[in-house]
C-alpha cells in the first residue's frame, strides 16, 4: 500500500466545488479509473494496491458499481460549476485492471461517457498485465470504445522480473501484443531499469525484445526505491544493492539510442512513440498521435477527475484526493457521500513550481515566459553546462533539455526554482 496522503483541507462530505472556482470549459477533460487490485504486490512499487488478503471487507465484485456511484456524483458536482465537458482521455490504471472482468470495465468506461460524453477520437487506454491479456478480453475492451493497450512488460529478462517481483511470464507480453494488434488497438510497452543485478547487457536485451515486438509507444522508467517497499527493507538489510546512478544513467542512453534507431521520438524524458504523418503537419491529438494523450494533459495541466480509492483530481487549479482504502471508498459512496479526504488550491509559487516540473521533461519544452522572471537568467548558465538546448531557447524562448539535460531533469527543475 501507498504513503500517507498529502495534507490539506478537509473535503465538504458532498463534494461540492467551491463556488468560485473558475471552471473553463475549454480545458480539455480526462478520467482516470483507478483498479486498486493486484495478486502480488511487487517488492518495488509504492502505488495504492491491494491483494486478495488486504481488502478487509472490500469486494472486487462489487467495484465496477462502487466507482460508478462516484461517476454519478461528479456529474453532479461538475454539473453545479459548468464544468461538464466531453472526455479527451480515459484511462485504467491500477493496479491491474485487467484483474476485473472485462464486462466491468466496460461498464464502468459506458457510465463515464454517459455522464460527460466523449469527443470523436478519444484515447482510451487499459493497462494490463500481460498474463490477463487474451483475445475475447480485448474483444470485449474494443466493443466498449477502448483504444489502447498498456502492456506492463518491464523487462525480458527472467531474472530481473524475479527481482522486480513480476510473476508474468515473458513469453506472454507477446501473446498479449498480438492480441491487441490484432483487435487494431494502439499498444505500448512498459520497461523497468535499474533492478538489482541487472546488467547493461540485460537491459539490451530487453529493449531488443521490447522493439521486436514493434509497439506504437515504450515507457522506459529507471527503477526509484520508495521508502516502506519491500525493495527498500532488502536494500537497508543489505540484502540487495542499491540501484547505480551511473549504470542507470548508462541505461538510459542505451535505451534512447536504440529507440531513436528504431524510428520512435522521445516526447518525455520516460517515454517514446513512433511518429505519426498527421502529427508533423498538424499540432495537438489526432487519431494516430501515438503518444499518452492522457498523460500528456497531466504534464499540460489539464483537468481530470481521478475514480476510486487513493486518486487524485485537478480541476481548475483546485486538487483533491480520495480515501485510500477501497472499504472506506465503498463506504462512504454507499452512504451517498464523496470519497474525496482533503484537497488544496496551490498558490501562484507553488503552481509556477508545478508547471516547471512537469512541462521541461517535455520534448516541446517550457515557455522562458512561464519560469520566475528571477529565475530567467540561469537559463544562459544551464546553456553553458550543456543542460539545455540553445537554439530552442534563442529562437523559440523555450527550455527544452538535451540528452544530458534529460539525465539530469531534477538539476534542472532545481535551477530554475531554487
Amino acid at each position: 500500500m501507498a504513503g500517507a496522503l498529502p495534507l490539506g483541507d478537509p473535503a465538504p462530505a458532498d463534494g461540492r466545488l467551491p463556488a468560485d472556482l473558475p471552471v473553463d470549459p475549454a480545458v480539455p477533460f480526462s478520467a482516470y479509473l483507478h483498479v486498486p487490485f493486484c495478486r502480488v504486490r511487487c517488492g518495488y512499487c509504492d502505488f495504492n494496491t491491494y491483494t486478495a488478503t488486504e481488502l478487509r471487507g472490500a469486494r472486487q465484485d462489487e467495484y465496477a458499481d462502487t466507482l460508478i456511484r462516484e461517476i454519478e456524483l461528479a456529474r453532479a458536482v461538475l454539473g453545479e460549476t459548468g464544468g461538464i465537458r466531453p472526455l479527451d482521455t480515459v484511462f485504467f490504471g491500477g493496479g491491474t485492471p485487467t484483474l476485473l472482468p472485462p464486462g466491468d470495465l466496460a461498464r464502468m468506461l459506458t457510465a463515464a461517457t454517459a455522464a460527460f460524453g466523449i469527443r470523436d477520437g478519444a484515447e482510451v487506454t487499459v493497462e494490463a498485465n500481460p498474463d490477463t491479456v487474451t483475445p475475447d478480453v480485448v474483444r470485449t475492451l474494443v466493443g466498449a470504445g477502448v483504444t489502447r493497450l498498456s502492456i506492463g512488460m518491464q523487462s525480458a529478462v527472467p531474472h530481473v522480473l524475479a527481482a522486480l517481483d513480476r510473476t508474468h511470464r515473458p513469453e506472454n507480453v507477446r501473446t498479449a501484443v498480438e492480441a491487441a494488434r490484432a483487435a487494431g488497438l494502439d499498444v505500448s510497452v512498459d520497461l523497468i531499469y535499474g533492478a538489482p543485478g541487472e546488467t547493461l547487457a540485460d537491459w539490451e536485451r530487453s529493449l531488443d525484445a521490447a522493439l521486436a515486438l514493434q509497439p506504437d509507444h515504450i515507457s522506459a522508467y529507471a527503477l526509484i526505491i520508495e521508502d516502506g517497499t519491500k525493495l527498500a527493507r532488502q536494500i537497508r538489510r543489505g540484502d540487495v544493492p542499491a540501484p547505480d546512478d551511473d549504470l542507470q544513467a548508462d541505461m538510459y542512453e542505451a535505451a534512447d539510442a536504440r529507440l531513436a534507431a528504431a524510428g520512435f521520438e522521445w516526447y518525455e524524458v520516460s517515454n517514446w512513440a513512433r511518429p505519426s504523418t498527421a502529427l508533423r503537419q498538424a499540432q495537438g491529438p489526432s487519431p494516430v498521435d501515438h503518444r499518452s494523450r492522457h498523460n500528456m494533459a497531466y504534464w499540460r495541466g489539464s483537468d481530470w477527475w481521478g475514480f476510486g480509492p487513493g486518486a487524485h483530481s485537478h480541476v481548475a487549479g483546485l486538487r483533491w484526493w480520495n480515501v485510500k482504502h477501497p472499504a472506506a471508498y465503498a463506504q462512504r459512496l454507499a452512504s451517498g457521500d464523496s470519497p474525496a479526504a482533503g484537497r488544496e488550491r496551490p498558490d501562484p509559487e507553488a503552481r509556477t513550481l508545478e508547471r516547471v516540473l512537469l512541462q521541461s521533461r517535455l520534448a516541446e519544452g517550457l515557455a522562458i515566459a512561464d519560469i520566475a522572471a528571477q529565475r530567467r537568467a540561469r537559463v544562459a548558465e544551464l546553456i553553458g553546462d550543456g543542460l539545455i538546448d540553445p537554439q530552442a531557447a534563442l529562437r523559440e524562448r523555450r527550455v527544452r533539455l538535451t540528452l544530458r539535460g534529460r539525465l539530469l531533469a531534477d538539476a534542472v527543475v532545481r535551477a530554475l526554482t531554487d
